[in-house]
């Protein structure tokens, strides 16, 4: 095992202070609790520590950590699903308060309003949304990341703001109603 100098340990801080938070909400949107999301993004950030080795453990870039995160998270749910159908006897409660989004970023009745609704976008809208907006990756990185067109991460990402601004008009519509 080689050794990293401290400029490495300082470079790889700063990279997380620059990113932890947008790769976490990116965890959070796969997974059903925060801790299960930080779970999630400890085990991405072992694997890429891992990965660097051959680029003298600098930093990744951000594509390849979203990618990571992803291929991490589906083998969390993969093997959760697993663990669930053993378990099939235990019947679990799930709070409607548990958000996917962290609850703490601003607890207004219309933060909490969208964060439900974003939920609701089926997972191939919500995961470009949450990419673009939360993540801010271009198209061309999400197109990359999950393996389709730059056109299809476009597209999903409008039919998601679409869909999310028809149920905000008529939450509002029928609130002022």
């Amino acid at each position: 095992m080689s050794s990293t100098s401290p400029a490495h340990g300082t470079a790889w801080k700063d990279w997380l202070n620059e990113n932890a938070s947008r790769l976490l909400a990116y965890a959070r949107q796969r997974c059903e609790s925060m801790e299960e999301a930080e779970d999630v993004l400890q085990d991405a950030l072992i694997k890429l520590w891992h990965y660097q080795e051959e680029r003298d453990y600098r930093p990744p870039d951000i594509p390849l950590a979203f990618s990571v995160l992803r291929y991490i998270g589906l083998d969390h749910g993969r093997k959760k699903g697993r663990q669930e159908k053993r378990n099939q006897k235990i019947v679990q409660f799930q709070s409607g308060q548990d958000e996917w989004l962290d609850p703490t970023a601003e607890d207004t009745e219309d933060a909490i309003i969208l964060r439900r609704e974003v939920d609701q976008l089926p997972e191939k809208l919500r995961e470009v949304l949450v990419l673009k907006i939360w993540s801010g990756l271009t198209f061309a990185e999400i197109a990359d990341l999950l393996k389709i067109s730059n056109n299809t991460a476009a597209s999903r990402y409008r039919y998601a703001l679409q869909q999310l601004q028809k149920k905000l008009k008529h939450l509002k519509d029928s609130s002022h109603g």
